[in-house]
């Protein structure tokens, strides 16, 4: 007998909700966030287990835990929804979605040998952003007083000539941030090593790495979060979940031509970027596309970059271009484990991935 179940997760406890194939609602039950107790839950439900739980940030331990314990397990993202709500009543919707098979958003967990990787990877990504969120406050401080300084404020060097046109309580400020920058960049580096450590095993980071503009970092991201490319099917799928494909709207789509018969409308509008996607992703494949338009002049992608500006099309979306051009290529190297070739992988911004 199938049995749906929804699982809505807090810190301390976690509301559970059964669900027949019939839509019958069985039973519920509150029981603690623990390891051993959401085991035994699972254990006393009679039947064939599906699970839905929302993604969070015990969403991955969850399913490590339960993996073993039920026939199927799901992590989505639900849909918004407006009116009442509480804990038994997000149970009950997920169980319920699960059964009728309104699930529109799932999360891959399956991360296998990557959960290393993935863990530097994040921690590597955290660090950065902290760094540069840090050194934005120290700059903001000199602004706060009429000044413009550049990165050289940052030197030990010339960091002394800036402090000393501050006031005494920014002064103060500005040494504390420094300070926090210093530590913060230790960190880092420390990151990137634990990062470049974690990539050794794994020769696929090595083979995306010779991809223009990607590198081991980039690379290592880039396999740390799609896990495996058969998630995905085509080229077009993987540009959706990088946030590369562009959203098309349209309304009345049919009009009569002069001889009375119904064609087609040309009224197909874009609204830029899809915005459920991995913003990791995002600024992996648009930041090499940047660093292609920008500093690798000689490159054959580079060329192609040119010709589309000088075609007509704006900078922002002939690098758009190239980013998908690289999506596209990453992903086939990905799938047939090759290294990168420009005669070969250019030209998949029109075939098939």
């Amino acid at each position: 007998m199938e049995r749906y179940i929804g699982l809505d997760v807090h810190s301390q406890s976690c509301t559970l909700a059964v669900v027949g194939p019939t839509g019958k609602r069985i039973g519920q039950q509150v029981i603690e966030t623990n390891g051993a107790a959401l085991k035994q839950a699972m254990r006393g439900v009679a039947g064939a287990k599906h699970v839905c739980l929302e993604e969070g940030t015990q969403s991955a331990w969850i399913y490590e835990l339960l993996e073993e314990e039920v026939d199927e397990l799901v992590v989505t993202i639900p849909e918004k929804h407006l009116g009442p709500k509480d804990d038994a009543r997000d149970a009950w919707q997920l169980a319920e979605s699960l059964r009728t098979g309104a699930i529109k958003r799932r999360v891959y967990k399956g991360l296998g040998p990557y959960s290393e990787l993935r863990a530097a990877v994040r921690s590597y990504g955290q660090l950065r952003t902290d760094v540069r969120r840090v050194k934005s406050r120290l700059k903001a401080i000199y602004r706060s007083r009429g000044l413009l300084p550049g990165n050289d404020v940052l030197q030990e060097t010339k960091h002394r000539e800036w402090d000393r046109q501050l006031p005494p309580a920014q002064r103060r400020s500005a040494e504390m941030l420094r300070a926090q920058v210093e530590s913060l960049t230790e960190l880092w580096a420390a990151a990137e090593e634990r990062l470049h450590e974690a990539s050794k095993p794994h020769q696929v980071i090595r083979t995306l790495a010779t991809a223009p503009a990607i590198g081991p970092i980039r690379a290592a991201e880039i396999v740390a979060l799609v896990v495996t490319p058969h998630r995905f099917r085509t080229k077009r799928q993987f540009w959706a979940y990088c946030g590369l494909a562009v959203v098309m709207r349209s309304s009345a789509d049919w009009v009569r031509d002069r001889h009375g018969k119904w064609i087609r409308a040309q009224t197909f509008q874009t609204r830029g970027l899809n915005r459920n996607r991995q913003p990791l992703l995002k600024e992996v494949f648009k930041g090499a596309a940047h660093q292609v338009a920008t500093q690798m002049t000689r490159h054959p992608l580079h060329l192609d970059y040119r010709r589309l500006v000088d075609g007509g099309m704006k900078p922002n979306l002939a690098q758009l271009t190239i980013a998908r051009r690289l999506a596209a290529a990453v992903l086939a190297m990905w799938k047939h484990e090759e290294v990168y070739d420009p005669e070969r992988h250019r030209s998949h911004i029109t075939s098939q991935a």
